[in-house]
């Protein structure tokens, strides 16, 4: 009787951590140059998108959009700026009872060259591709739109100290200040900033797309690299308050608690264009036709390291707010990942990923290989009888079939988002069972059925000077949960540091190539009961594979330089004229 109601709980206890470890899973990073047609129009192309409560004034909540990937700091004279004839848009979404966007800002920008008889791009106090832009608010998902920011004002490129600080043939300013003075508030008080920022992601490109050869460790000849330190891209950052983006317009004081569900939101990014580009042999170009998506992001690396190359495209003209995601579901039920953490495939091919292992025999019984069982042995038993693997509920998708391990736990992060129910809760407090009630740690529950980056705003900040705060995200907080005294006394709700890390949301500093590749790697699984391989129901399930697991690191671990304290939060872009990494004021 023992052994069975072991297995049981066993069972049980797999349920939860999928579940769990679909939330961590989709903590992806990154969106350069993802598909074949966006490489080629770099100025549509979103490279990333961010969510987080304001660590300076949490009663707002920041969305920030990057675009234009590797922007060379040095690049001019045609420096990179945003796109005429571009539609950039950020797309909130707060209900479930509507089919599209619940809010949306648009972004349109122009270009005036106010002396087109230098080849230089700022001369004698005039700039050339000067650029401003119009902010445009929609609350009735897409129908109408209403100006909220005119003649927005988008600071040059940082050129150099003699385009920026002199005063007889430069701007005679401070760049700082030139930042300063482009950001705009609204009458509903948004803050607003347009313009180019250093790039906050960090990635070792070369390592991830050398068929995932992280160099984690590295050595002296060939240390890891971040592929976009030095970079610039062009940043539209909001600052928004709460009960603007919340869907009944309340405060976030005036929440149930820091878990709040009616405080989710969805967050995604997108570039249009018009149909048509016609040359003229005058030098200019036209454009007409219907506007058409052409690039999107919202949980990063989704088309850049989910969706095959034949789909990408395709990919980046879906539109996140519905559910034309559907024909995608495949590529995150056995993702192309999983294949290198697993041994009887590609696993030994890439020594760089050797630490991290998929579950073949959890618990004695659960493998979670591509095109192996998981967890379906369990679909329609009692042991997920009103749980979200239930048919009733959300059993349908979760385990489709005896083929599709991966449905229970990555998908979910895509689709949904992850509720603060069982089994989705911390190992903590669930005496053996997977399926109990256990800590709290995560609600970001928003099932629409597409890709967002799903955000509860209810959930407190982790100051970025406390001694707790980790650039691991929710990997983090899962692991105070379980072993710090301060947290795993019981299974009673409390705010956990790194809550409101990714993938609840996305901070600027996340690791997020580490927090997913921990994530398909099972970890988010094991937070919640369903351990590694190693651990045999006696002593701590702190096993080797684990330790393994939470050790590993993507090689770098932060951005090469630090963010700013205050809104817009990104750093001064990179300064053309330095060589080497100095002041760019």
């Amino acid at each position: 009787m023992r052994m069975k109601n072991l297995h049981t709980h066993c069972r049980r206890f797999v349920v939860t951590c999928m579940l769990l470890a679909a939330l961590a899973i989709r903590a992806d990073a990154s969106s350069h140059r993802e598909a074949p047609l966006i490489s080629n129009d770099p100025l549509a192309d979103n490279t990333d998108v961010y969510a987080f409560r304001s660590p300076d004034n949490p009663n707002t909540i920041t969305i920030i959009a990057n675009y234009i990937p590797f922007e060379l700091p040095e690049g001019g004279p045609n420096y990179y700026t945003f796109g005429e004839n571009i539609r950039y848009e950020i797309h909130i979404k707060n209900k479930t009872t509507t089919t599209g966007d619940d809010i949306t800002y648009r972004f349109t920008f122009t270009h005036v060259n106010e002396d087109p008889t230098t080849f230089f791009n700022i001369r004698l106090g005039k700039q050339n591709l000067k650029t401003t832009y119009t902010c445009e608010k929609s609350i009735d998902g897409g129908k109408t739109f209403v100006t909220i920011v005119s003649n927005g004002n988008v600071p040059p490129p940082n050129i150099g100290p003699r385009s920026i600080g002199n005063a007889t043939v430069g701007l005679d300013t401070a760049y700082n200040q030139l930042i300063k003075n482009a950001i705009a508030t609204t009458a509903e008080k948004e803050k607003v900033f347009c313009g180019p920022a250093d790039d906050p992601f960090f990635v070792d490109l070369a390592g991830a797309f050398d068929v995932g050869s992280f160099r984690p460790e590295g050595n002296s000849v060939n240390a890891p690299k971040d592929g976009l330190a030095r970079f610039n891209v062009h940043t539209i950052a909001l600052q928004i308050p709460i009960k603007l983006l919340q869907k009944d317009g309340k405060s976030v004081n005036q929440a149930i608690n820091i878990l709040d569900p009616d405080f989710v939101i969805g967050v995604w990014a997108s570039a249009s264009r018009q149909q048509i580009k016609t040359l003229k042999n005058n030098g200019t170009q036209d454009f007409s036709g219907d506007w058409v998506q052409v690039s999107r992001l919202g949980m990063p690396l989704t088309n850049e390291a989910v969706i095959p190359v034949g789909m990408k495209d395709m990919w980046n003209t879906k539109y996140s707010s519905s559910t034309g995601d559907a024909s995608f579901v495949p590529y995150f039920e056995n993702p192309e990942l999983a294949l290198y953490m697993d041994d009887s495939q590609f696993g030994g091919a890439v020594p760089s990923l050797s630490a991290l292992r998929i579950q073949t025999n959890s618990l004695g019984t659960y493998d979670f290989r591509n095109g192996k069982p998981g967890l379906y042995p369990l679909k329609g038993t009692s042991a997920v009888a009103g749980t979200a693997l239930d048919d009733a509920q959300f059993g349908t998708i979760l385990l489709p079939d005896n083929h599709s391990p991966r449905a229970v736990d990555i998908l979910p992060i895509f689709y949904t988002g992850v509720p603060n129910e069982a089994p989705y809760q911390l190992a903590t407090g669930k005496a053996g069972n997977p399926l109990a009630s256990g800590k709290p740690f995560i609600n970001n529950f928003l099932p629409t059925l597409s890709d967002m980056l799903r955000l509860n705003m209810a959930v407190p900040v982790t100051p970025r000077n406390s001694p707790d705060f980790s650039s691991d995200g929710l990997i983090k907080a899962a692991v105070l949960g379980l072993t710090d005294s301060r947290f795993d006394a019981n299974a009673n709700l409390q705010f956990i540091p790194n809550m409101d890390g990714f993938p609840n949301g996305r901070r600027l500093e996340d690791d997020v190539t580490t927090i997913e590749l921990q994530a398909v790697s099972g970890v988010a699984l094991a937070a919640i009961g369903l351990w590694y391989d190693d651990y045999n129901g006696s002593g701590s399930p702190v096993t080797p594979d684990l330790i393994n697991v939470l050790s590993f690191t993507a090689g770098p671990t932060q951005n090469d330089t630090a963010f700013k304290p205050h809104f817009p939060y990104v750093q001064t872009p990179w300064r053309g004229f330095d060589h080497t990494i100095q002041a760019r004021f």
